[in-house]
């Protein structure tokens, strides 16, 4: 899939610090509670310390559920982003890492989701146990509670032939566990990065799989299998001196039998609000669906690449955001994520799509791109658009000096920045914070160019007739060539403009030597805040990101690069 929506690498210490922090105190506490709390006392005798394990992980399960809706809330991120004062600096880059804190909330799932099952596991072999004749004492006395009337059961296994495994699938907390664990599993598995670049339809269709998982997880604990002491036989059932007496339960009147009930579910409130926020978020979406989207431009480029100019009613968009797409023709659930390629200036708004995958190939065949003729606009499938939504590349202008690499087809939310600045360089009464602009943009073959070179030329045009030569320098890397382009290229190097692009920069071959290019920038803005802005694959991501904090010095008045950065 073409394009790519910039995030920031890796979450910030703080933020990771604060969700451990938080997941840590509320399984300790809960944990404690439950191995202090007087009403469970009977109940951890048969069951011991693996009580407050599935606890407590339950509760951190339930915190992490809630949590997990509310990164890919997209309008809500984007309204914060955009209209929140205080959303300034390094707060308002945590909202672009918001796919990050996603996965590392998945994660915390997971574990406890693990450890909760793997307790419960342990919990019914114990329930099990206590049932046998091997059983004796307090723990026999508790077992049999329920076998006469106006009794209340704590052991939910009744008899210890009961073949467990079987008579847990009858309980709504056994079935839905089942599910939940399938659910989460499948939803994991197809998450990887191996599946989403072999099958992205395959991780979007099963990641829908959640709304099952929410569903059982809210009605889990409706079960009440683990069940406590009631408040009431408390008053009246004194369990320190009673548990010596459990023989005389039946007879004594300061020992009445004590009684049990299952505590009362909690996950629906945990996730009653995120749910809610995100049912909103497909409600905005439907809404948007049923917005007419208009085709005012088809443009097949020869390197394989569909450029769409489309036009919507109210469309507002910053340079560097992205938007959500659906060809209803193709399927009538997916969604799939564009960069926005056009400038906020302009009157219509564009995407670029190359293929990458079975959706993408269905695309550019129902627009005539794959060798046939172009359709007629009025021919032509009908598209649904939601967002536009936030990214970090609208923080290049906010940066005195900012330095864009691009690598290979990540280049196109760079299209969408450099025609914006077109536009500002041409509107003079427009005051910029942004003073300087590196781009680096490394591609391997020359077809790639073909589509960018023209806004590199009428921008450079533009910057030449302004008189801001300086504000813009780019620097094109070709990667891949064969011997009768090097000949050609030989052949006409003293030109005045490039062989390749036409442009007056000369293209550079091979790859760029990223310490030099650091070390330069560094002494050219010695004091300077430098953004970094990256889309393309991880190798170079890590290598851009060392840069960045080898290059940053250690005084405060000194050049500090702040790296943003996502890959596609």
């Amino acid at each position: 899939m073409m394009g790519c929506w910039i995030l920031n690498e890796g979450l910030s210490v703080v933020l990771v610090l604060s969700w451990l922090g938080v997941n840590f105190y509320l399984f300790i506490d809960t944990f404690c509670w439950y191995e202090k709390e007087e009403s469970f006392h009977y109940t951890r005798v048969i069951l011991g310390s693996t009580l407050a394990w599935a606890r407590a992980s339950a509760l951190c399960l339930n915190f992490n559920s809630m949590l997990i809706l509310i990164p890919i809330s997209r309008n809500l991120i984007s309204f914060i982003r955009g209209t929140s004062i205080c959303c300034r600096g390094p707060w308002r880059r945590q909202l672009d890492r918001n796919l990050k804190f996603h996965k590392l909330v998945a994660y915390g799932i997971a574990v406890n989701a693990t450890i909760h099952v793997v307790a419960h596991f342990f919990n019914l072999e114990r329930y099990h146990w206590s049932q046998s004749e091997k059983a004796e004492g307090l723990l026999a006395a508790l077992s049999k509670l329920g076998n006469t009337p106006n009794e209340s059961y704590l052991n939910p296994v009744r008899t210890f032939p009961t073949n467990t495994t079987t008579e847990l699938l009858r309980t709504i907390a056994g079935v839905t566990g089942l599910v939940i664990s399938l659910a989460l599993v499948l939803i994991m598995t197809s998450s990887t990065e191996f599946i989403r670049q072999v099958s992205y339809e395959l991780f979007w269709y099963t990641h829908h799989v959640f709304i099952v998982f929410f569903l059982s997880l809210a009605i889990h604990g409706t079960g009440r299998i683990v069940r406590g002491q009631t408040q009431d036989s408390l008053s009246l059932h004194n369990v320190t001196f009673c548990r010596d007496h459990y023989a005389e339960w039946q007879t004594a009147a300061q020992c009445p039998v004590p009684q049990f009930s299952g505590k009362e579910p909690s996950a629906w409130k945990w996730v009653l609000g995120p749910v809610v926020l995100y049912a909103c978020e497909r409600i905005i979406r439907f809404w948007r669906f049923q917005q007419e989207v208009v085709i005012t431009k088809v443009i097949s480029h020869p390197s394989g690449v569909l450029e769409l100019h489309m036009k919507k009613r109210g469309f507002k968009m910053a340079p560097g955001q992205y938007i959500l797409m659906q060809c209803p023709a193709i399927s009538s659930l997916e969604w799939h994520p564009f960069t926005l390629t056009s400038a906020p200036q302009e009157d219509f708004f564009s995407v670029h799509i190359r293929v990458a995958g079975d959706w993408t190939a269905a695309l550019l065949e129902a627009f005539g791109a794959e060798g046939q003729a172009l359709q007629e606009p009025w021919s032509l499938p009908r598209l649904a658009v939601d967002g536009p939504f936030g990214a970090a590349l609208t923080d290049v202008f906010h940066y005195p000096v900012s330095v864009c690499i691009a690598a290979g087809i990540g280049v196109t939310p760079f299209a969408a920045l450099l025609k914006s600045i077109w536009y500002k360089c041409s509107e003079a009464q427009t005051p910029l914070k942004l003073s300087k602009v590196y781009f680096y943009w490394i591609c391997r073959d020359t077809r790639a160019f073909e589509w960018f070179a023209d806004l590199l030329l009428s921008l450079e045009t533009r910057m030449s007739e302004q008189g801001k030569i300086h504000f813009l320098s780019y620097h094109i890397f070709l990667t891949g060539w064969d011997e009768n382009q090097a000949v050609h290229i030989a052949l006409h190097w003293d030109e005045n403009t490039d062989v390749i692009t036409g442009l007056k920069q000369k293209t550079f071959y091979g790859r760029p030597n990223w310490n030099n290019e650091f070390k330069q920038i560094a002494y050219n803005h010695p004091s300077s805040s430098i953004g970094v802005f990256f889309c393309g694959p991880k190798a170079l991501s890590k290598t851009l990101q060392r840069m960045c904090r080898f290059y940053s010095s250690a005084d405060p008045r000194g050049v500090h690069f702040y790296y943003n950065k996502e890959s596609f």
